[in-house]
């Protein structure tokens, strides 16, 4: 008798838990529902208007394509004296380019997160930071004069611009062009340069776009050190409400047997029954999104690396012995100028290419110094910097240099990409990281270091393409391929990705729609009690 007594209280017990626990459930997902759903309906709409219209920024093919041909008779000042008069000593970075009121300058870089320091490429003297007429003289020759261009002052950060990328250019000079797509465009105040353009079509978009999405209300005000906690926490509830939601749903279905309606649903109005349907058609999805959405923001910096960066100095090798002689004899500076001394003057380089190059950039691989010279978005000719002439690098050199890139590690494999795969890939230029090169035959250096480090080169150009490691794998995975469906194959089938995406989001927004009406009728009516 006491066995059973005992096995009694134990049921009423189970039964007793098992109350408090659906009742906790159902009290979690219907209050904090309530506010969680609006953020719900926001990301699903905004999502779909960022599969088409992404938030402002200056890509590399539209910075090239408005940069005016360089004219090889107004550059008379060498790498050399650009260097001595930014007191550079290395012309690794260096850049030629017409990006300050449609003359050319040497852009001579100034360290991580500063902003190049500006040389005319005419005198070779530096340059001060650009004003309001600087500023406008080059939105003016983004479309080669062709457009009025008016001054609208400057801007420390507005809804456009929060982007970090901008940091070493703030406070910013805000023009708008009188062109056709009215192009807003905005120019640094430490070198001159258009470094970010947005049409007026991309600036009303972007208000239900990626600015509502990514919670940038919150960025530029009082709220913005903590704008990356806010995103961080609304994600983990939503996860929360999303899940208990579905574990709601579920329970509230009648498998077996339909209820006395006739309907597995117990929910007799259309909009209770619309959301509990809604619900469990596309929970899976509303989950995978929102906790995507939790990994974009790397929560905890559960990505983050320990590797030790790449060295890239080793990669790129010691000058020419010449710099090291005269260095020893006459100083830094004046051994930098010894050793660009012997390299080919701009205009030479300038008229090595058939197109008139838009853009010269000098670099360094094994030793050996180069210029890339742009004349297009596409793939930039390779000059040896010494006489001018097109040059092929050695793929068995070239590797070697590489080899030197992770101090400590080995090079197990150079595996070379004729073609896209799921971790190297392109996006439209629209997209989040559509901004960033990915051009094809590309080398994935695979290093046998604890964080399996895998290094991308472009071998005909010898520049860095980027760096994986587990974390941005795992990254890769729990974001871009749950979050934006970035699977090579079916970004290759659109308009299949395209139909795909809006049907689910179109469910999800159902889903969260109803869930707001539902929630504040339910607030609505405690309140008037």
């Amino acid at each position: 008798r006491d066995a059973q007594e005992s096995r009694g209280l134990g049921d009423v017990y189970k039964r007793q838990w098992s109350t408090r626990a659906k009742r906790w459930l159902y009290l979690i997902h219907r209050w904090a529902g309530i506010v969680l759903c609006l953020f719900f309906a926001m990301w699903f709409v905004s999502g779909v208007v960022m599969m088409y219209v992404g938030y402002p920024k200056l890509t590399p093919h539209e910075r090239m394509t408005h940069l005016a041909p360089l004219d090889p008779a107004q550059v008379t000042a060498t790498p050399a004296q650009a260097l001595a008069a930014a007191g550079a000593r290395d012309a690794q970075g260096l850049i030629l380019a017409a990006v300050r009121g449609g003359a050319p300058v040497y852009l001579v870089p100034a360290g991580r997160g500063q902003a190049p320091k500006v040389v005319d490429g005419a005198s070779g003297a530096l340059l001060p930071r650009a004003d309001a007429q600087v500023a406008t003289a080059s939105a003016a020759a983004w479309f080669g004069g062709d457009y009025a261009a008016h001054y609208q002052g400057e801007v420390e950060e507005d809804v456009y611009t929060h982007s970090g990328a901008l940091d070493p250019h703030r406070p910013l000079h805000r023009i708008d062009l009188d062109d056709p797509d009215h192009t807003r465009l905005y120019v640094s105040s430490a070198t001159g340069e258009v470094v970010l353009d947005a049409t007026r079509s991309e600036r009303l978009w972007n208000y239900v776009g990626a600015w509502i999405h990514w919670l940038y209300p919150f960025r530029g005000n009082l709220f913005d050190p903590w704008w990356h906690d806010i995103v961080v926490w609304l994600s983990v509830i939503g996860v929360a409400v999303a899940v208990t939601g579905t574990v709601v749903g579920i329970l509230r279905w009648r498998f077996s047997r339909p209820y006395a309606s006739g309907s597995r649903s117990p929910y007799r109005d259309n909009m209770m029954r619309w959301h509990h349907l809604s619900g469990l058609l596309f929970a899976v999805i509303t989950i995978t999104w929102i906790f995507s959405g939790l990994m974009s923001m790397n929560p905890w910096k559960v990505f983050t690396s320990d590797a030790a960066p790449l060295a890239m100095n080793a990669y790129a090798g010691s000058p020419p012995a010449a710099a090291d002689r005269a260095g020893a004899a006459v100083g830094t500076l004046a051994a930098a100028a010894s050793t660009q001394a012997q390299q080919a003057s701009p205009a030479a380089l300038i008229r090595a290419v058939p197109a008139a190059p838009r853009e010269l950039r000098w670099s360094r691989v094994d030793g050996q110094n180069l210029v890339l010279a742009r004349s297009s978005p596409g793939a930039p000719t390779l000059l040896s910097a010494t006489d001018a002439r097109p040059v092929a690098l050695d793929p068995a050199a070239l590797r070697a240099a590489a080899a030197r890139l992770v101090p400590g590690a080995t090079l197990t494999d150079v595996q070379v990409l004729d073609r896209y795969d799921f971790y190297y890939y392109a996006r439209d230029e629209h997209a989040m990281l559509g901004h960033i090169e990915k051009p094809l035959p590309a080398w994935r250096l695979v290093f046998d270091t604890p964080q399996a480090t895998w290094v991308y080169l472009d071998p005909r150009t010898g520049q860095l393409l980027g760096k994986q490691d587990r974390g941005n794998r795992a990254s890769r995975w729990l974001f871009a391929f749950l979050h934006s469906w970035d699977w090579t194959g079916l970004l290759a089938n659109r308009p299949l990705w395209d139909i795909l995406l809006v049907f689910l989001s179109l469910g999800g927004a159902a889903l969260s729609l109803t869930g707001v009406v539902i929630g504040w009728r339910r607030l609505g009516r405690k309140l008037r009690t």
